[in-house]
């Protein structure tokens, strides 16, 4: 996901917050921008929203585990963003295209991943593309990225390219 592409749709109205993950596991009122993930540790469930801990989904990969697809990695980087983990974003994003530095908003609240369609991006393939649409809040109003993301393997790592 590029920050720099992002097109938001906000839509009108606003939603109660939802009670989020505490540090000791269980849960408290969040206030908006709690990033989901953040506080509950490795036990918590993963932000890609494939129903796993973060420690054995998303984690493994922040720790240093390489994605073994493109699509791995997409879900690992929007993991990132919801985590806040703008040090893994950029070391996953490829070094052609990445951005000098990374600010990511902490009033963003990322709230849902869908993986549209994919295109290459295997285990035995070079590059790869990747469609997904993300959901967020920000400032009390919702909204959603949707891009194609490129992504390419150097060195035996996949990384992102780009998306528009």
């Amino acid at each position: 996901m590029s920050r720099r592409r992002q097109h938001r749709t906000d839509r009108a109205g606003t939603r109660p917050e939802d009670a989020r993950p505490d540090r000791a596991g269980g849960t408290r009122p969040g206030p908006a921008g709690t990033r989901p993930g953040g506080p509950a540790g490795a036990a918590g469930p993963c932000p890609c929203g494939l129903g796993e801990p973060y420690g054995a989904c998303c984690g493994r990969y922040h720790r240093g585990e390489p994605a073994p697809t493109a699509v791995a990695l997409m879900r690992a980087r929007y993991t990132a963003f919801a985590r806040g983990d703008a040090g893994y974003l950029r070391r996953t994003w490829h070094p052609r295209t990445r951005p000098p530095r990374l600010d990511l908003d902490p009033g963003q609240e990322w709230t849902g991943l869908a993986v549209l369609a994919t295109s290459g991006g295997g285990l035995f393939d070079a590059a790869g593309t990747v469609e997904f649409r993300a959901r967020y809040r920000l400032g009390g109003r919702a909204g959603e990225v949707r891009e194609h993301s490129a992504f390419a393997r150097l060195d035996g790592q996949w990384l992102y390219v780009d998306g528009s």
